[in-house]
């Protein structure tokens, strides 16, 4: 049994090898997701055929090191919902939170899941230039009482030539921020790759 558990939100996509290497440290690591991979049969995909509402569906995976992936199906305009199917499967409140949520959706599901933290427990929240060019800025962190690493991830300059950061890039950095989040260090931002300037501003 894990003995830490770490609740990832957008873990499937680009956070991917953030979440596989908490799993290779022995976290339980719950991963909500639109679509969880390999978790809906034919009949469950024939079913959602037409249809906005993901069934309930989850699967655990046990890593080499006692660490518990746990993917549940849920869908970020939902977020209620969202958090109901995620304490039905999570062993104990968790200790961490990353979180790459886009902004439409941002401040409902993160509000939705605060209470299955732990007291304090740290979080690590993900941006991408786009989102943050809306605001013209990064956004306060959504959670009172939780220290709040932000991560904001821009592109990369090589050769003459720029290029969005790839998964590895991406999740290097947002790992660097969890790896401040659990280690206690103050709230701060921050950016990985090339960012335009006036974007951080606060």
């Amino acid at each position: 049994m894990s003995e830490r558990t770490a609740l990832v939100l957008g873990g499937t996509g680009m956070l991917k090898g953030c979440a596989d290497e908490l799993l290779a440290q022995g976290w339980q690591v719950v991963l909500p997701s639109r679509r969880p991979d390999g978790t809906l049969g034919s009949a469950a995909k024939a079913a959602l055929r037409g249809r906005s509402h993901v069934p309930h569906v989850s699967r655990a995976e046990t890593g080499q090191q006692g660490g518990q992936r746990v993917a549940v199906a849920a869908d970020w305009s939902l977020p209620r919902e969202l958090a109901d199917r995620v304490r039905e499967v999570m062993e104990r409140p968790a200790d961490l939170l990353v979180a790459w949520v886009h902004a439409s959706y941002r401040d409902d599901v993160l509000q939705a899941v605060a209470p299955l933290l732990a007291p304090h427990a740290p979080v690590v929240e993900v941006h991408d230039s786009a989102a943050i060019r809306a605001v013209r800025g990064v956004p306060d962190p959504a959670l009172e009482g939780h220290p709040t690493q932000q991560v904001v991830l821009g592109f990369v300059r090589h050769g003459g030539k720029t290029h969005w950061l790839s998964h590895e890039e991406a999740s290097v950095g947002v790992l660097e921020a969890v790896h401040r989040a659990l280690d206690g260090r103050p709230p701060s931002v921050h950016q990985v790759g090339e960012v335009d300037t006036w974007v951080m501003r606060r």
